[in-house]
């Protein structure tokens, strides 16, 4: 595409939505990316970075402009499955993945580009099979990338919202067999197995489990394939900070009387000090635009789980679009505010050149519940 910039070198509106809207035409459901990486990786190019694609499908743009922190700015590609015709209405762009979470990926691309005056390293990562159970593209960001001075998780938080904190989340699969036998026999059958499997997780999580309280764990009977002789429960749990996940797995397997009961995958809860320099720099660019900036805490789960488990740096998640159009048919962004976070994250991006290098505190701490949880 062409691309046109300010006076003061930021991406102009036209672009930004541009670059949006080609992204929202390549479909890129988790394992697809292929596509999407590649217009990523030119358009980028275009715009300044040093662009690739790494081994697992991750495009990254680089941009280096002088001795400095290095600033990390990460969104997934990937999309559930579902088409939404791209189309603008109303001042509303739709199309899948326009809130979750391509919106908040663009953003993140327009203000990196435009931050002329930045000195130091900004790397731009678009990460592959975000919305499976095992984040492939971020669990291989974590493992070959040094960790950065500060970090941007890119979802959809409302342009004026911050997130600090996730749940974490277990998932398991429950499988079992039995002999076949008459159904009039009360020996207990394959699919009543899996169904008790289901009941004893919803009694050992207690009577206030729920996701609607991001300090309580909350349970989803995800899939559920059976007959008389052979079952599968595929089943998930949101788990808060300090959830004793071995444990729950442990009692749950002492009630089973038969069958086995696998962890897919484990991820723990996150929570950021609203005081750490990422948070503080998305509050003071929010501010700036004249709004007051909500810190929010969510009951689902976000590549900001995975990194936080081995990076203790200032961080935070931040993205425009309604989080509540996640997944929908209806998914759309509204055009003004995905340019508000365009600018948003241009003033984060400027203040965090100060944050210091080689940070070694742990930034990722509990602190007081005293924000609004949101699923």
């Amino acid at each position: 595409m062409n691309w046109a910039f300010t006076s003061s070198g930021q991406v102009t509106e036209t672009s930004a939505v541009g670059l949006l809207r080609g992204m929202l035409e390549i479909p890129s459901s988790s394992y697809q990316e292929r596509a999407l990486a590649d217009f990523l990786a030119e358009a980028m190019a275009d715009l300044g970075f040093e662009a690739h694609i790494d081994v697992v499908g991750n495009v990254i743009g680089v941009i280096e402009r002088g001795e400095g922190p290095t600033l990390m700015l990460l969104g997934h590609m990937d999309t559930v499955p579902g088409h939404v015709p791209v189309r603008s209405e109303d001042g509303r762009l739709y199309g899948r993945g326009a809130v979750d979470a391509k919106g908040p990926l663009a953003a993140m691309i327009c203000a990196a580009a435009g931050a002329v005056d930045f000195r130091g390293r900004i790397v731009v990562i678009g990460v592959v099979e975000e919305e499976t159970p095992c984040s492939r593209g971020a669990m291989a960001i974590r493992s070959t990338h040094d960790r950065p001075d500060a970090l941007i998780v890119g979802e959809p938080s409302g342009w004026s919202s911050v997130v600090i904190g996730y749940k974490g989340k277990l998932d398991l699969r429950y499988s079992v067999k039995v002999p076949a036998t008459h159904p009039s026999n009360p020996t207990p059958k394959a699919s009543e197995l899996a169904v008790a499997c289901w009941d004893a997780l919803v009694e050992l999580l207690g009577p206030d489990a729920g996701h609607g309280v991001f300090a309580q764990p909350g349970a989803t009977l995800c899939q559920l394939n059976g007959d008389l002789t052979s079952a599968t429960a595929d089943l998930s749990v949101r788990t808060p900070p300090g959830f004793d996940v071995d444990g729950l797995v442990a009692a749950l397997r002492e009630r089973l009387p038969a069958g086995r009961l696998e962890v897919l995958n484990s991820v723990a809860a996150c929570r950021a000090d609203r005081s750490n320099p990422a948070v503080r720099a998305l509050v003071s660019g929010i501010r700036r635009l004249h709004a007051q900036p909500r810190l929010v805490v969510k009951t689902a789960t976000s590549d900001m789980n995975t990194l936080a488990e081995v990076w203790d740096i200032p961080m935070a998640t931040y993205g425009p679009g309604d989080s509540r159009l996640d997944h929908a048919d209806t998914e759309h962004i509204v055009l003004s505010d995905y340019l508000r976070g365009v600018d948003v994250l241009s003033a984060a991006i400027a203040e965090l050149a100060q944050v210091p290098r080689q940070r070694s505190a742990d930034q990722v701490t509990s602190v007081p519940l005293a924000e609004r949880s949101l699923g």
